[in-house]
């Protein structure tokens, strides 16, 4: 090759010297020596007759792999930190100290070993941020702020990136001047492989891992075999951290590794430590709010959790909080016998928290009419028996805040079982671990009472939990008295906290809680024979035509009603278990039973006046009713609405018997408990009714009437009808006297006037008219100034004052009676005096 080509070096391409010979090749390599070893031979001289030329033009010319050259670039970085040690220039640390370790994780780098003269820098460069440290606090002369502020940040980074070279830190400190001169391209020769015997040296020695089984091993992105030791423990537990979140992360692959270093975990401290970081690993790997974690990985979740509460009940010295400290530990902590336990920084009752959500989240996605629910449904008791361990280890521990926590889910799985189901769990506890009645919230006890079970838990609430867990215990508390039958213990808890006023500030989980325990309290009264009280506590539910959204037992399609996608989603996942749902045919069966023995003796007082007919006490049944009075053919009662609306026309025409027979025949009655003592006591009750809803349409045409006669005709005892009568006087119901001479009833005639009737028509139109002018008067004033900044005169004030006397002085006598919760306050105050208020409704 002439010359002339060779000339510049420059414009010399790769290609002019790959196209000379293999022979060229050959005789080349027999001139050249080692100094040229770090170019391929492909690359190596290319001018075999003019030698001399071609010896020339490599010094001129030196070609280096990226590998070559990324490791010289590290040389230079370290050697500028160096020179800017003797300067003490921290920024220009900062940058070169970044730079580094760019340099060192990117590309092939990894695939050699680390060299030497790298951790001699940071090693040196530790040493001297440590001397800088000391010098700074002895100093007068403070350094400039942004030198200072590149020191601060150096120290954070070299404690971080020394942590990774702990091992071969402490090696170079024992022996800093072996192999100190080795440069960094011998370190690149040590690994050097021929590229003609690629396939047989490369696959043989290093590339080609199988183990003595034949069976594959996991190797790294370079091909090289992954091995998990408790030696490297710690080191991989912190890559799999860091990679925890980041995009592209698989995390079936992170739960794999985990698990392999929890096989491989020795020291209690490095189990704790890897199980801190499995569990949340699993709970991340379904990230979706609608789907439910896989039952196979709940499991062993809960297995690592039972296994994780065992290594802190065996290893005392260990404790997990977490007010802890960050910092953790790559080694094993020397801890002293005298010395307080370990702390480690975690949060073990969220993972109790999660792990009861996440059952929740499958009871509410599977098919409850199938078999797999209740297969699911089985897990729950060894889901409680983990509450109830990590209650005692909180206990233990005087981790109140964490206790109180655990309590209130161990309460939510309570309140609402009935006591043979709490019994059975609660012995199925023991027997998987006996030391758990070594609580001293819940002492141990040969026979299990759930109402003292449920007292002690919602008393430990009262005492140490926050606003929201005493709001929580003390309805469930209230629940669990009235699902047993126990009234007016219910009732006294309810007044005397208040919830009713303020509940409307609480979290919608929490209103849903209140709605379910107002409604087993309507219920337990209407076990009781308690009608009234059992209308009031369900007006507010079921009155609203929204039972199955206020009770979260399912979204209930309304016409002209557009939630957005996310508010249904929302809505859905508060949604109950099936197995916590109140049967809301019962609930409604019972409500507009209620309702009709309170409706038809109040529409019988009203007579024909329309405007006392304007007192409604349940809207729902009225419409059921006046539906049902319009169809032109009524066939026989098919469902619960049929046969209660047959029953209140039946009473209403005074036919008592055949209103027994229908409500009798429900068959919904069969779901509660003592069906027969309830059924009697609806017969009783539509005794009473039917006798006051005859003495109301009645009375107007007879002057006496015995009470033998009553009492025969209602087939009740004379002692009954007596005492009905009698409060029908006192309330100012009936106006008439009992002869007990002649053991009669005297009624008397009071109608009004026709003058008395425009006097009270004129009267009430008036008041109607005084309260429309006030009310259009405030919103003016309300809109047009504030009324407290401009006062008022004389006139106005006078004028006001008479309107105040007005509304005081003529009541509406005839209008929709205003309820609401505090109505529920009034009915039970009410029946705790032993008498009602005065009827405002007749003259």
């Amino acid at each position: 090759m002439s010359r002339f080509f060779k000339g510049s070096s420059d414009s010399e391409t790769e290609d002019d010297e790959i196209t000379s010979s293999n022979d060229e090749e050959e005789l080349d390599e027999e001139h050249h020596e080692a100094p040229s070893g770090a170019r391929r031979r492909f690359l190596k001289g290319a001018g075999g007759i003019e030698s001399d030329e071609s010896d020339e033009d490599d010094t001129k010319r030196e070609v280096r792999s990226a590998k070559d050259k990324r490791i010289l670039a590290l040389e230079i970085s370290a050697k500028t930190i160096e020179n800017a040690q003797k300067i003490n220039d921290w920024v220009a640390i900062q940058n070169e100290f970044d730079k580094l370790n760019k340099i060192l994780t990117k590309g092939s780098i990894g695939s050699i070993a680390v060299p030497r003269f790298y951790i001699k820098t940071v090693a040196m460069l530790e040493d001297f941020l440590n001397e800088s440290l000391i010098k700074e606090k002895e100093s007068k002369k403070k350094m400039n702020a942004m030198n200072a502020k590149a020191l601060n940040t150096m120290k954070q980074k070299i404690k971080k990136n020394n942590r990774l070279y702990e091992v071969e830190i402490e090696k170079w400190r024992l022996n800093p001047e072996e192999n100190d001169e080795e440069t960094p391209s011998e370190v690149v020769k040590k690994k050097k492989v021929d590229p003609d015997d690629f396939d047989e040296t490369l696959a043989d020695e290093e590339y080609e891992k199988e183990d003595a089984e034949g069976d594959f091993i996991t190797v790294s992105k370079y091909n090289k075999p992954i091995e998990y030791t408790s030696e490297n423990l710690f080191k991989k537990l912190r890559e799999v951290m860091e990679a925890r979140g980041k995009k592209n992360t698989d995390r079936l692959e992170q739960i794999k590794i985990l698990q392999k270093l929890l096989e491989v975990a020795i020291t209690p401290y490095q189990q704790i430590r890897v199980l801190l970081a499995l569990i949340p690993a699993q709970f991340d790997y379904n990230p979706s709010m609608s789907n439910y974690m896989n039952v196979d990985m709940w499991k062993s979740t809960l297995k690592e959790i039972n296994q994780l509460l065992m290594i802190l009940e065996t290893n005392p010295k260990y404790i997990i909080h977490e007010s802890a400290e960050e910092e953790l530990l790559d080694k094993e902590p020397i801890i002293e016998v005298d010395q307080t336990p370990f702390a480690i920084r975690g949060s073990f009752v969220s993972f109790i928290d999660r792990l009861d959500d996440e059952f929740t989240k499958s009871l509410q996605n599977i098919d409850p009419h199938t078999t797999d629910y209740v297969d699911r449904l089985k897990d729950e008791t060894e889901l409680y028996a983990t509450i109830v361990r990590g209650q005692i280890y909180f206990e233990k521990n005087l981790l109140n805040e964490s206790t109180s926590r655990v309590v209130m889910r161990r309460l939510e799985h309570l309140y609402y079982k009935p006591d043979q189901v709490i019994q059975t769990v609660e012995n199925s506890v023991k027997q998987i671990f006996p030391e758990s009645s070594k609580s001293t919230i819940t002492p141990a006890s040969s026979e299990v009472d759930s109402t003292e079970l449920i007292h002690s838990l919602c008393v430990y609430l009262y005492k140490k939990g926050e606003s929201l867990h005493r709001t929580r215990a003390m309805l469930c508390h209230i629940y669990h008295h009235a699902l047993h039958n126990r009234f007016y213990v219910a009732r006294d808890m309810l007044l005397m906290s208040h919830l009713q006023d303020n509940i409307h500030q609480s979290d919608v989980g929490t209103q849903i809680l209140h709605n379910r325990t107002m409604v087993q309290v309507g219920l337990c009264a209407f076990r009781d024979g308690m009608i009234k009280e059992a209308q009031s506590c369900l007006q507010d539910i079921c009155g609203t035509g929204r039972v199955k959204e206020l009770l979260a037992q399912g979204l209930q399609l309304q016409k002209y009603a557009q939630h957005p996608p996310e508010q249904e989603k929302l809505d859905r996942q508060r949604q109950l278990p099936f197995h916590m749902h109140i049967n809301l045919e019962l609930l409604e069966c019972a409500y507009l039973t209620c309702s009709m023995l309170l409706e038809i003796p109040s529409m019988a007082a009203a007579g024909s006046n329309p405007e006392a007919r304007k007192k409604i006490i349940s809207k729902p049944f009225r419409r059921m009713l006046d539906f049902n009075e319009r169809q032109v053919f009524s066939g026989p009662p098919e469902n619960t609405r049929d046969h209660i609306m047959g029953a209140a026309k039946a009473l209403a025409a005074g036919e008592w018997q055949r209103c027994q027979e229908l409500i009798s025949a429900i068959k919904i009655w069969d779901l509660m408990p003592n069906t027969l003592k309830i059924k009697d006591m609806l017969n009783r009750k539509i005794q009473e009714e039917g006798l006051r809803t005859y003495l109301f349409t009645y009375s107007s045409h007879y002057v006496t009437l015995g009470l033998d006669q009553l009492a025969n005709m209602f087939s009740l005892p004379v002692n009954s009808v007596t005492s009905i009568i009698s409060k029908m006087i006192w309330n100012e119901e009936l106006a008439a006297s009992l002869d007990q001479v002649d053991n009669n009833v005297v009624l008397h005639r009071v109608e009004p006037t026709k003058v008395q009737q425009l006097a009270l028509s004129f009267a009430e139109k008036a008041a109607s008219f005084v309260e429309a002018n006030e009310r259009t008067l405030e919103q003016k004033q309300t809109s047009g100034q504030n009324i407290r900044d401009h006062p008022k005169t004389k006139g106005q004030s006078n004028q006001q004052h008479q309107n105040t006397e007005k509304r005081t002085t003529h009541p509406k006598r005839d209008g929709n009676q205003q309820r609401g919760r505090n109505n529920f306050n009034n009915v039970l105050g009410n029946s705790v005096k032993g008498r009602t208020q005065p009827n405002r409704y007749r003259s």
